[in-house]
């Protein structure tokens, strides 16, 4: 029984995948489709839950490939614009300058950090060469 069920497995994996499908699970990955928005039609036209998933196994790397979380921003077309020239003269496509942008953005926030003295002693404020502003 154990070797009828690894034999039966070894076929499994050893099947032929579909290219056709798989060429096709690859080119809208390209084209920037989600793996669920390429599955759900393929189910719904008929292909087998079994070969969909193949495919899909075929057509992924062993690599794990590190997915980029979506955001809709609304801009206007004079930020747009001024966007667009920014990003031609920095040779990046409109999304790598606004990735680019905010990843600065994020960073520099981060290197901020408030610099909170505590005036335990007035020989502090008055001796030490650092500006200290006192409440009024």
């Amino acid at each position: 029984m154990f070797l009828q069920q690894k034999l039966l497995n070894l076929i499994l994996k050893n099947k032929m995948v579909n290219t056709k499908l798989v060429a096709f699970i690859k080119e809208a990955r390209k084209r920037g489709y989600s793996d669920h928005a390429i599955r759900k039609p393929l189910l719904e036209s008929g292909w087998s839950l079994q070969q969909v998933e193949s495919a899909f196994s075929s057509a992924t790397p062993n690599v794990r490939i590190k997915s980029k979380n979506k955001v809709t921003i609304y801009l206007d077309s004079d930020v747009l614009d001024v966007l667009e020239k920014r990003a031609n003269k920095n040779l990046l496509t409109l999304g790598e300058q606004i990735e680019d942008i905010l990843r600065r953005s994020v960073l520099s926030t981060k290197k901020v950090k408030k610099f909170n003295d505590v005036l335990d002693d007035k020989f502090i404020a008055i001796f030490s060469r650092r500006n200290y502003k006192g409440k009024k």
